[in-house]
């Protein structure tokens, strides 16, 4: 007889985004003429920029070619990205990489759950709570043991080290879901722990391009050492609006290594490399001509122009539930809102409670974590009518 794996079992029964989903559907069913606000699942509204489309056009019109028509491409991604990705997001930072540590991807939620693929099941895993449910639900599946950070308003959202030595450490900043950030000193911290702890980070910076201020880093490579203890992940869904799209990275540098179970020493770059080309056959070159043209002078402009629009919702959100007198992190150098529920509701209770009162959705924080319990995120992906109308209804609502 066949045999599951019985660690699925020890899932939630639902994924949260799609429990939202449910519940939205459930009471659009039954009020039709309710007008919901969504924001809550960190999808994007602003179409795709124009230096894109463009390429994206040039692209299906080489396939439409014979003489310029590609197939299978390059496991590692195509080198005219990478070289782009190399150039353009690492070089100015000062962190030089080579072109076979960069692994082009179909976004960052993929990479961040397939990357247990190269690490064994023994390893004992650390993340903060609240957290981006992929990480957790990933490792329960690999049947891994997993010890969580509590991040709260005592210690302002920003984890301790861990009391006891992990081999792995999921980190995400700007962070979802509380939108918080990490200084260049903190980080610092959490390399030089990695380093004497020879353990791995799993670093997700999809969301650095929300980054304004000088001390927040953009990447976890400009911290030293930081190669030899660090895989970062990033996505150009946030970034350039490619959530339907789907590409981003993930570096994996060649310094980097861990043991077997044997005690040897193993460069994890060749691992993560032999597993891709096994089980993965490439994000399509449309879409990788389409991720190259955010790096030209139009797309970054384009680019920059559309994250500059997401923050300003983020700033007029974060500003008016304060004046309302709500409890509210993030919201600055991030595109997350984490705001406390009112009145000692639950966060499920509270979405109910938006939901159906002023019609808004929200992401209840319990769903990131038992931590989250009390908090609901918001999103400043929305239309910006959107958002202004969502903050007057919630005015009217008080």
């Amino acid at each position: 007889m066949t045999h599951i794996n019985d660690n699925f079992l020890r899932l939630s029964q639902n994924y949260l985004f799609t429990e939202v989903a449910r519940r939205v559907q459930t009471y659009q069913a039954r009020h039709p003429e309710a007008d919901i606000i969504r924001l809550g699942i960190g999808d994007v509204t602003q179409p795709l920029c124009p230096a894109v489309v463009e390429a994206m056009h040039r692209a299906v019109d080489e396939m439409a070619r014979k003489e310029t028509f590609r197939g299978y491409g390059p496991e590692h991604g195509y080198e005219f990205l990478r070289r782009a990705i190399v150039e353009h997001d690492y070089a100015p930072l000062g962190v030089r990489l080579e072109l076979d540590e960069v692994f082009i991807n179909d976004g960052a939620k993929s990479d961040t759950g397939n990357i247990g693929d190269i690490l064994g099941r023994d390893n004992l895993v650390c993340m903060t709570d609240p957290i981006y449910p992929v990480y957790m639900d990933a490792n329960i599946m690999a049947g891994r043991e997993v010890v969580s950070l509590p991040c709260t308003a005592d210690n302002d959202f920003v984890p301790d080290l861990p009391g006891q030595p992990v081999d792995i450490i999921y980190l995400c900043y700007p962070n979802n879901p509380t939108g918080t950030t990490i200084s260049r000193q903190e980080l610092t911290r959490w390399v030089e722990y990695a380093l004497a702890n020879d353990a791995l980070i799993l670093y997700d910076a999809a969301y650095e391009a929300y980054i304004r201020d000088a001390d927040v880093p953009h990447s976890i490579y400009e911290v030293p050492g930081a190669k030899r203890c660090a895989i970062e992940f990033r996505s150009y869904s946030k970034t350039a609006g490619f959530t339907g799209v789907r590409c981003g990275y993930t570096i994996v540098p060649r310094e980097l290594e861990a043991r077997t179970s044997t005690g040897e020493r193993v460069g994890l770059n060749a691992l993560w490399n032999r597993r891709q080309c096994t089980k993965f056959n490439g994000t399509s070159y449309i879409q990788q001509r389409a991720a190259e043209a955010i790096y030209s002078p139009e797309g970054r402009k384009q680019v920059e122009a559309t994250i500059d629009y997401y923050l300003t919702n983020a700033d007029i959100m974060r500003t008016s539930l304060r004046d309302l007198g709500f409890q509210v992190c993030g919201g600055r150098n991030a595109p997350y809102l984490w705001v406390q529920t009112p009145r000692g509701l639950s966060s499920w209770q509270f979405f109910d409670a938006l939901l159906q009162g002023p019609h808004i959705v929200g992401t209840p924080g319990v769903g990131f974590g038992r931590c989250g319990e009390g908090y609901l995120r918001l999103t400043a992906f929305g239309d910006r009518a959107d958002c202004l109308q969502a903050m007057q209804r919630l005015a009217l609502n008080s």
